[in-house]
């Protein structure tokens, strides 16, 4: 098809349009130029008289008025009529004119007229009326920045009168324009207008959407909930509506309270489900709204309790422990998290009606301190586990009475505010490492390199669990050297060895042989930032095969090499390995499938991970993959 047969038109403008449909076209304005040419020829040279105008023609003399030219010439145009049926000398409206604007056409009227036509056209045939002949209605992009006359904005430094005062004042960038213009204002003024001409335009802060917000990816098994789940969901639901219990075990009734534990839902009116004359132990996972009489009746109605347990107890009070000295006689495993309000005084109490006590565990008790302490030691002669865990008090004066305590076999004062120095940790290994079991000297500066040498590897000998969170004065080589010897049969060897490089001028302490400790099951060096490969690799070959569970966090500097070798710990089901920044999908990959038990997995601040290949294996809950990881 030739392009002057295509009749497919793409879009116009206004004028082309409006050209189109008064069928104007080049060719109609060549007649129109033709046709002015042959009237000129034909009219000749005019001359004016008193009744009109007239012209004689060059070959006979013949005299032609203007009036009959003109008619001719229009008659002539008739013929030459397109076929929109528009001539195109005519397409003006007509109108009286003076004898000397007869023949002058007006090109500014015709053309409003036309426009008017076109509107109203588009009108009747409902199309939205004319946007290229609608009125400029803007303001003038000088009328913010003048005062309203138009012109530009004086310069900087030069005098102007207030349009307000009438005062005259210095033009600065502060300055603004009166309103209603014309004019400026002084500061005063627009002060008063209420304008700060200081204020600086704060743009809004913009709010992240929900979907660019930081999200972690979380790998947990889901499974089909068995009937005593469902049954558990149901009741903690309708825990208020639930009128006994009954006989449904022990280890049902612990679920139930882990359960209301999760937004709180134990209270004083549904605590009673829980209480039974024939429970030897009780354990609450949050008392936080129970108050000191639902403490008192819970020892009453709870008189044979062996074992009590209560974390979340702000609310238990001095004359709640001393309920419990009178309505639990055969107490003896204590167990409380955040005893705030407890004093001094009845904490002595307390150890003086209960010599018995096997278990004395508390958390975040800033009124215990020496005398407590001391009364401990004098009155609980069978104990076995101590925990003074976030007490705020604890320092050097504790020790004394700590090594007065029989062979302990827990021990537990981390997160202290003061702490325990370097030769009072060395006092308690001594009294307590044989027979220790449990270690958690957890934020003590005072847990040096010196203490793991002379205290640990020479006393411990049956330690399990190890817990050394944020010790600052760890180093990486001793530590190292620490898990290397530990089951030697002495320290001889190693001080003579050249690449001791620990400080041996105390030459006072013993050296005899002792027992290798068993490996560990337990063992935590979170927050040691300085420890790396050569410790991780000599604890792998001193407990790798035992390990069951096993904190790296914040051990930064270890290599993907070092991390690659947790292959041989099989036997790992918690491992965290957050803010190991070398970790990544290749390492998790092998060393997840060497360990067939592993149950959980933490790799927060793992960059690198993105679980790709590894994260979906059965049983595994991996915590801690953020979305973007690797970009």
């Amino acid at each position: 098809m030739s392009r002057r047969n295509n009749n497919v038109r793409g879009p116009a403008s206004a004028l082309t349009e409006f050209l189109r449909e008064s069928g104007i076209n080049p060719a109609s304005i060549a007649r129109r130029v033709a046709t002015q040419h042959q009237n000129q020829a034909a009219a000749g040279p005019s001359t004016s008289n008193g009744e009109g105008t007239s012209a004689v023609n060059g070959s006979g003399g013949q005299a032609v008025t203007a009036a009959e030219a003109s008619s001719s010439a229009q008659a002539q145009n008739q013929n030459q009529a397109g076929p929109s049926g528009y001539v195109s000398d005519q397409l003006d409206e007509p109108e009286e004119q003076s004898p000397a604007k007869k023949g002058r056409t007006t090109r500014g009227k015709s053309t409003a007229a036309a426009k008017k036509r076109a509107k109203k056209k588009a009108k009747e045939d409902g199309e939205h009326e004319g946007t290229s002949e609608d009125e400029y209605t803007a303001l003038a992009k000088n009328m913010w920045s003048t005062g309203g006359s138009g012109g530009p904005k004086p310069p900087i430094g030069s005098f102007e009168l207030c349009a307000k005062c009438r005062q005259q004042f210095t033009v600065t960038k502060y300055t603004t324009a009166a309103n209603p213009p014309p004019g400026y204002l002084c500061h005063q003024c627009a002060k008063a207008s209420g304008v700060d001409p200081f204020k600086k335009t704060s743009t809004p802060r913009k709010r992240k959407p929900a979907a660019e917000k930081r999200e972690i990816v979380n790998f947990e098994q889901r499974r089909l909930p068995t009937l005593a789940v469902l049954c558990i969901e149901l009741i903690t639901k309708r825990i208020g509506d639930v009128e006994a219990l009954g006989d449904i075990g022990l280890v049902n009734m612990d679920e139930i309270a882990k359960a209301l534990a999760k937004n709180r839902g134990l209270t004083a009116e549904n605590a009673h489900l829980f209480y039974d004359v024939r429970n030897k132990a009780l354990r609450f996972y949050d008392a936080t709204r129970l108050n000191p009489s639902a403490f008192s009746t819970l020892a009453g109605l709870n008189p044979n309790l062996t074992h009590l347990h209560l974390d979340f107890c702000s609310r238990l009070t001095s004359p709640v422990l001393q309920d419990f000295v009178k309505s639990l006689p055969h107490l003896t495993s204590l167990t409380l998290l955040g005893p705030f309000l407890v004093r001094s005084e009845a904490w002595i109490e307390f150890f003086r009606a209960k010599p018995d006590l096997v278990s004395f565990k508390i958390t975040q008790s800033p009124r215990f301190d020496l005398a407590c302490a001391q009364q401990l030691a004098e009155s609980c002669t069978k104990l076995e586990e101590l925990q003074l865990k976030e007490v705020g008090l604890l320092d050097d004066s504790f020790v004394e009475p700590l090594c007065a305590l029989p062979p302990l076999k827990l021990l537990d004062l981390s997160n202290p505010s003061i702490g325990i120095e370097e030769d009072g940790w060395l006092k308690l290994m001594e009294r307590h490492g044989r027979a220790l079991e449990k270690l958690n000297p957890s934020w003590h500066i005072g847990f040096t390199d010196r203490v793991l040498r002379y205290g640990v590897a020479k006393h411990a000998c049956a330690l399990s669990e190890l817990i050394l969170e944020g010790c600052e004065d760890l180093t990486n080589e001793p530590v190292s050297q620490f898990f290397r010897n530990w089951r030697n049969s002495s320290w001889a060897d190693e001080e003579e060895s050249a690449e001791d490089s620990m400080d041996t001028d105390d030459t006072s302490l013993p050296k005899d042989t002792f027992a290798p400790n068993p490996p560990l099951h337990v063992l935590s060096l979170a927050r040691n930032h300085v420890l790396s490969d050569a410790t991780l690799t000599a604890l792998l070959d001193h407990s790798g095969l035992a390990l069951t569970c096993l904190n790296l966090n914040g051990l930064r500097s270890l290599s993907s090499d070092a991390l690659a070798s947790l292959k041989c710990a099989t036997g790992l089901r918690r491992l965290d390995l957050s803010w190991c920044r070398e970790l990544d999908d290749f390492v998790l990959k092998d060393v997840v499938a060497a360990m067939p038990k592993l149950e959980e997995l933490k790799v927060w601040g793992c960059s690198r991970v993105k679980g790709m290949g590894w994260a979906g294996k059965k049983g595994l809950r991996v915590y801690g993959i953020e979305p973007n990881a690797g970009r």
